[in-house]
Protein backbone atom coordinates (compact mmCIF):
# COMPACT_ATOMS: atom_id res chain seq x y z
CA UNK A 1 0.00 0.00 0.00
CA UNK A 2 3.13 2.15 0.86
CA UNK A 3 3.88 2.07 -3.53
CA UNK A 4 0.37 3.85 -4.18
CA UNK A 5 -0.62 7.99 -3.53
CA UNK A 6 -2.86 8.48 -0.25
CA UNK A 7 -5.37 8.96 -3.46
CA UNK A 8 -4.94 5.40 -4.87
CA UNK A 9 -5.00 4.44 -1.58
CA UNK A 10 -8.61 5.79 -0.54
CA UNK A 11 -9.95 4.22 -4.25
CA UNK A 12 -8.44 0.95 -3.11
CA UNK A 13 -10.65 0.91 0.31
CA UNK A 14 -13.22 2.38 -1.95
CA UNK A 15 -13.05 -0.70 -3.57
CA UNK A 16 -12.89 -3.14 -1.03
CA UNK A 17 -15.62 -1.92 0.44
CA UNK A 18 -17.94 -2.19 -3.02
CA UNK A 19 -16.34 -5.69 -3.35
CA UNK A 20 -17.48 -6.97 0.27
CA UNK A 21 -21.10 -5.44 -0.47
CA UNK A 22 -21.59 -7.28 -3.86
CA UNK A 23 -20.18 -10.32 -2.42
CA UNK A 24 -22.92 -9.86 0.15
CA UNK A 25 -25.64 -9.68 -2.25
CA UNK A 26 -24.26 -12.69 -4.43
CA UNK A 27 -23.48 -14.56 -1.42
CA UNK A 28 -27.33 -14.14 -0.08
CA UNK A 29 -28.76 -14.61 -3.45
CA UNK A 30 -27.32 -18.03 -4.27
CA UNK A 31 -27.82 -19.03 -0.75
CA UNK A 32 -23.88 -19.75 -0.29
CA UNK A 33 -22.20 -18.98 -3.17
CA UNK A 34 -19.40 -16.12 -3.73
CA UNK A 35 -18.83 -13.86 -6.04
CA UNK A 36 -15.55 -12.25 -5.33
CA UNK A 37 -13.92 -14.79 -3.22
CA UNK A 38 -13.08 -17.44 -5.78
CA UNK A 39 -11.20 -19.82 -2.97
CA UNK A 40 -14.42 -20.51 -1.06
CA UNK A 41 -15.76 -21.32 -4.76
CA UNK A 42 -12.94 -23.57 -5.16
CA UNK A 43 -13.53 -25.56 -2.28
CA UNK A 44 -16.91 -26.27 -2.87
CA UNK A 45 -16.44 -27.28 -6.38
CA UNK A 46 -14.37 -29.69 -4.97
CA UNK A 47 -16.44 -31.16 -1.83
CA UNK A 48 -19.63 -30.56 -5.05
CA UNK A 49 -17.52 -32.92 -7.47
CA UNK A 50 -17.83 -35.97 -4.58
CA UNK A 51 -21.65 -35.99 -5.09
CA UNK A 52 -23.15 -32.26 -4.98
CA UNK A 53 -22.40 -32.05 -8.71
CA UNK A 54 -25.13 -29.37 -9.57
CA UNK A 55 -22.84 -27.15 -6.33
CA UNK A 56 -20.03 -28.19 -8.43
CA UNK A 57 -21.39 -26.73 -11.42
CA UNK A 58 -22.67 -23.67 -9.99
CA UNK A 59 -19.16 -22.83 -8.22
CA UNK A 60 -17.42 -23.76 -11.64
CA UNK A 61 -19.28 -21.67 -14.00
CA UNK A 62 -19.07 -18.31 -11.09
CA UNK A 63 -15.09 -19.23 -11.39
CA UNK A 64 -14.78 -18.78 -14.68
CA UNK A 65 -16.99 -16.40 -14.94
CA UNK A 66 -14.48 -14.48 -12.45
CA UNK A 67 -11.61 -15.25 -14.37
CA UNK A 68 -13.06 -13.85 -17.84
CA UNK A 69 -13.91 -10.65 -15.98
CA UNK A 70 -10.28 -9.98 -15.07
CA UNK A 71 -9.95 -10.79 -18.88
CA UNK A 72 -12.10 -8.21 -19.88
CA UNK A 73 -10.71 -5.37 -17.39
CA UNK A 74 -7.17 -5.90 -18.15
CA UNK A 75 -8.13 -5.58 -21.90
CA UNK A 76 -10.28 -2.07 -21.69
CA UNK A 77 -8.10 -0.66 -19.15
CA UNK A 78 -5.04 -1.86 -21.89
CA UNK A 79 -7.04 0.15 -24.59
CA UNK A 80 -7.92 2.79 -22.40
CA UNK A 81 -3.75 3.79 -22.02
CA UNK A 82 -3.65 6.54 -19.36
CA UNK A 83 -7.23 6.31 -17.83
CA UNK A 84 -6.66 2.73 -17.50
CA UNK A 85 -9.02 2.68 -14.04
CA UNK A 86 -11.37 4.83 -14.81
CA UNK A 87 -12.47 2.23 -18.22
CA UNK A 88 -11.67 -0.64 -15.84
CA UNK A 89 -14.73 1.62 -13.34
CA UNK A 90 -17.06 1.71 -15.97
CA UNK A 91 -16.73 -1.74 -17.08
CA UNK A 92 -17.46 -2.73 -13.54
CA UNK A 93 -20.69 -0.41 -13.40
CA UNK A 94 -21.97 -1.84 -16.43
CA UNK A 95 -21.76 -5.34 -15.53
CA UNK A 96 -23.32 -4.65 -12.53
CA UNK A 97 -26.11 -2.74 -13.92
CA UNK A 98 -26.48 -5.86 -16.32
CA UNK A 99 -26.98 -8.01 -12.92
CA UNK A 100 -29.34 -5.56 -11.64
CA UNK A 101 -31.39 -6.17 -14.97
CA UNK A 102 -30.89 -9.93 -14.86
CA UNK A 103 -32.34 -10.32 -11.70
CA UNK A 104 -35.21 -12.99 -11.13
CA UNK A 105 -33.79 -14.06 -14.41
CA UNK A 106 -33.55 -18.26 -14.18
CA UNK A 107 -29.94 -20.21 -13.51
CA UNK A 108 -26.30 -18.38 -13.06
CA UNK A 109 -27.20 -14.70 -15.05
CA UNK A 110 -26.64 -12.66 -11.61
CA UNK A 111 -24.75 -14.11 -9.65
CA UNK A 112 -22.53 -14.64 -13.45
CA UNK A 113 -22.72 -10.98 -14.19
CA UNK A 114 -21.69 -9.87 -10.94
CA UNK A 115 -18.89 -12.64 -10.70
CA UNK A 116 -17.85 -11.10 -13.87
CA UNK A 117 -18.16 -7.64 -12.44
CA UNK A 118 -15.69 -8.69 -9.15
CA UNK A 119 -13.08 -9.33 -11.54
CA UNK A 120 -12.77 -6.94 -13.94
CA UNK A 121 -12.28 -4.57 -10.80
CA UNK A 122 -9.14 -6.34 -10.05
CA UNK A 123 -7.99 -5.07 -13.09
CA UNK A 124 -8.43 -1.45 -11.28
CA UNK A 125 -4.82 -1.79 -10.26
CA UNK A 126 -3.26 -4.00 -12.93
CA UNK A 127 0.55 -3.20 -14.27
CA UNK A 128 2.36 -5.49 -16.73
CA UNK A 129 0.46 -8.04 -16.18
CA UNK A 130 -0.15 -8.16 -12.09
CA UNK A 131 -1.71 -7.06 -9.70
CA UNK A 132 -0.14 -5.52 -7.44
CA UNK A 133 -3.22 -4.95 -4.82
CA UNK A 134 -6.28 -7.37 -4.48
CA UNK A 135 -9.70 -5.75 -3.65
CA UNK A 136 -11.86 -8.71 -3.85
CA UNK A 137 -9.93 -11.18 -1.12
CA UNK A 138 -8.31 -10.60 1.45
CA UNK A 139 -5.96 -13.33 2.61
CA UNK A 140 -3.07 -11.63 1.39
CA UNK A 141 -3.78 -8.51 3.09
CA UNK A 142 -4.72 -10.28 6.49
CA UNK A 143 -1.44 -11.83 6.06
CA UNK A 144 0.52 -8.56 5.88
CA UNK A 145 -1.21 -7.39 9.20
CA UNK A 146 -0.40 -9.99 10.84
CA UNK A 147 3.42 -9.51 9.60
CA UNK A 148 2.65 -6.18 10.77
CA UNK A 149 1.51 -7.36 14.27
CA UNK A 150 4.11 -9.50 14.36
CA UNK A 151 7.05 -6.76 13.87
CA UNK A 152 5.80 -5.08 16.78
CA UNK A 153 6.81 -8.13 18.98
CA UNK A 154 9.99 -8.28 17.19
CA UNK A 155 11.10 -4.85 16.40
CA UNK A 156 11.28 -5.53 12.65
CA UNK A 157 9.28 -2.92 11.12
CA UNK A 158 6.73 -3.53 8.54
CA UNK A 159 5.30 -0.49 6.86
CA UNK A 160 2.15 -0.14 5.51
CA UNK A 161 0.00 -3.34 7.40
CA UNK A 162 -2.39 -0.61 8.30
CA UNK A 163 -3.28 -0.16 4.83
CA UNK A 164 -4.07 -3.60 4.49
CA UNK A 165 -5.51 -3.51 7.52
CA UNK A 166 -7.84 -0.35 6.70
CA UNK A 167 -8.58 -2.52 3.33
CA UNK A 168 -9.91 -5.32 4.86
CA UNK A 169 -12.17 -2.89 7.46
CA UNK A 170 -13.67 -1.74 3.56
CA UNK A 171 -14.81 -5.19 2.80
CA UNK A 172 -16.02 -6.44 6.21
CA UNK A 173 -18.14 -2.87 6.50
CA UNK A 174 -19.52 -3.65 2.33
CA UNK A 175 -20.00 -7.15 2.94
CA UNK A 176 -22.10 -5.56 6.51
CA UNK A 177 -23.64 -3.02 4.16
CA UNK A 178 -25.10 -5.53 1.35
CA UNK A 179 -26.16 -7.68 3.96
CA UNK A 180 -28.40 -5.04 5.76
CA UNK A 181 -29.81 -3.48 2.18
CA UNK A 182 -30.34 -7.12 0.07
CA UNK A 183 -33.41 -7.99 2.01
CA UNK A 184 -35.42 -4.69 1.81
CA UNK A 185 -33.92 -3.39 -1.99
CA UNK A 186 -33.26 -6.69 -3.66
CA UNK A 187 -32.09 -6.20 -6.85
CA UNK A 188 -32.27 -2.30 -6.58
CA UNK A 189 -29.21 -3.14 -4.33
CA UNK A 190 -27.44 -4.21 -7.32
CA UNK A 191 -28.48 -1.26 -9.02
CA UNK A 192 -26.93 0.31 -6.15
CA UNK A 193 -22.97 -0.89 -6.48
CA UNK A 194 -23.65 -0.11 -10.30
CA UNK A 195 -24.17 3.62 -9.31
CA UNK A 196 -21.10 3.79 -6.57
CA UNK A 197 -18.68 2.02 -9.35
CA UNK A 198 -19.93 4.55 -12.01
CA UNK A 199 -19.16 7.76 -8.87
CA UNK A 200 -15.80 5.68 -8.09
CA UNK A 201 -15.48 5.98 -12.22
CA UNK A 202 -16.00 9.96 -12.08
CA UNK A 203 -13.83 10.57 -9.00
CA UNK A 204 -10.81 8.55 -10.69
CA UNK A 205 -11.54 11.04 -14.16
CA UNK A 206 -11.44 13.88 -12.04
CA UNK A 207 -8.67 13.33 -9.99
CA UNK A 208 -6.90 12.20 -12.84
CA UNK A 209 -5.77 8.84 -10.91
CA UNK A 210 -3.44 6.95 -12.75
CA UNK A 211 -1.45 3.48 -12.32
CA UNK A 212 2.39 4.52 -12.31
CA UNK A 213 5.00 2.10 -13.71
Amino acid sequence: MIRFAPSMRALAVCLAFLAGYVDALGFLSTSGFFVSFMSGNSTRLAVGLTGAHAEAMAAGTLILCFVAGVVLGAVAGAHAGRRHSVAVLLLVSLLLAGAAMASGWPGLWTPGLLALAMGAENAVFEREGEAPLGVTYMTGSLVRVGFGLSGLLTGRRHPGWTGFALLWTGLVAGALAGATLFPMLKQDAMALASVAAFALAGWAWTAGLRISA
